[in-house]
């Protein structure tokens, strides 16, 4: 059994967390924090029948023996400091926000803002795309776990990353749902401004998950100088990502080609590396047929011709996930 604890467990990523762990056969939570509503039951602050206790992350400090691993639901820059207490006292730290994404302070310095307070823990964190990086994942005790964003874009264009097939230039259409902006109160997030609208939002090469999308695919391809055109648009939904990417592939990648690598995975073909070993799970990436009604599992990726030459059109669909039931408990 793993001993699990939630630092920030009621914003929107910790209170999914708080569920999938309670349900898990193989996880018991220990303790969850919460800054605003600490000394409360968690049933207080949101609508599940759990009464696990919020305290402090001070009171979360110096309880840390009583855990095996920690998930870090809180803000940017405020995960830095819990990472380095909680990696001191040899606990394993899975961070869902952007504090340990980047490879280095000034990177992070750039798209976010901020200085970042403990570079010396940089290169020990492994960015949590499990496709991309699943036998260092295996054994990690440091984990960054990817921005929303990316996870769409990356799943998409990885496979034709590692082929060479990107070009220069890849133009990214993306929509969320309005969870991604977190639980906090602003303006563009009310419902009589969301509602009815959809809103574009850090048009070009603004947006701080670009910094996500250069590192993975640029790392992964070759010579890797892709330029990332990003237009995030924010979705009257209350979740889920939709995520088009128009790229220029070279001559000769036609549909049955990447139809026929993305069928059966093998280690000789170049866009298997998104797949995970067909004996035991399904590809990640689906090729649709040009023509073809778009399927309905939670994550697709189609690949169509654009109409114009050697040009490609990648939709990765992450379709609204159904809602949580904690009354099954």
């Amino acid at each position: 059994m793993i001993k699990a604890g939630i630092a920030g467990a009621t914003g929107y990523t910790g209170i999914e967390l708080v569920q999938l762990l309670h349900r898990h056969p193989q996880a018991a939570l220990h303790w969850i924090t919460s800054v605003n509503s600490a000394g409360k039951p968690l049933s207080e602050v949101h609508a599940v029948p759990w009464n696990y206790p919020l305290i402090t992350l001070e009171e979360a400090y110096a309880r840390a023996a009583e855990v095996d691993v920690v998930f870090l639901c809180l803000p940017h820059g405020q995960s830095i400091t819990a990472a380095r207490t909680f990696a001191a006292a040899g606990i394993a730290v899975i961070d869902l926000s952007a504090d340990f994404r980047l490879q280095s302070a000034e990177a992070y310095r750039r798209w976010y803002g901020l200085e970042h307070t403990a570079p010396e823990l940089l290169p020990s964190f492994v960015y949590g795309l499990c496709e991309v990086n699943r036998e260092k994942l295996r054994t990690a005790r440091l984990i960054a776990v990817p921005g929303c964003y990316p996870t769409t874009v990356n799943l998409g264009l990885y496979p034709l990353a590692k082929a060479g097939w990107l070009g220069d230039r890849v133009i990214i259409d993306s929509k969320s749902g309005v969870s991604g902006a977190g639980r906090t109160a602003k303006q563009p997030y009310m419902f009589v401004e969301a509602n009815e609208n959809m809103t574009p939002y850090a048009i070009g090469y603004r947006h701080r998950h670009i910094a996500e999308m250069e590192l993975v695919l640029n790392g992964a391809a070759p010579g890797g100088a892709c330029h990332f055109t990003f237009s995030p648009h924010l979705l009257p939904a209350s979740r889920g990502i939709l995520s088009t990417m128009y790229v220029r592939a070279p001559d000769g990648v036609t549909e049955p080609r990447y139809a026929t690598c993305t069928a059966r995975p093998t280690p000789a073909n170049p866009l298997s590396t998104c797949c995970r070993p067909a004996s035991r799970r399904r590809c990640v990436t689906r090729c649709i047929p040009t023509g073809a009604p778009s399927a309905s599992p939670r994550m697709i990726l189609a690949i169509r011709p654009a109409g114009i030459s050697s040009s490609w059109q990648l939709r990765i669909i992450c379709l609204k996930a159904p809602a949580a039931r904690p009354c099954s408990a």
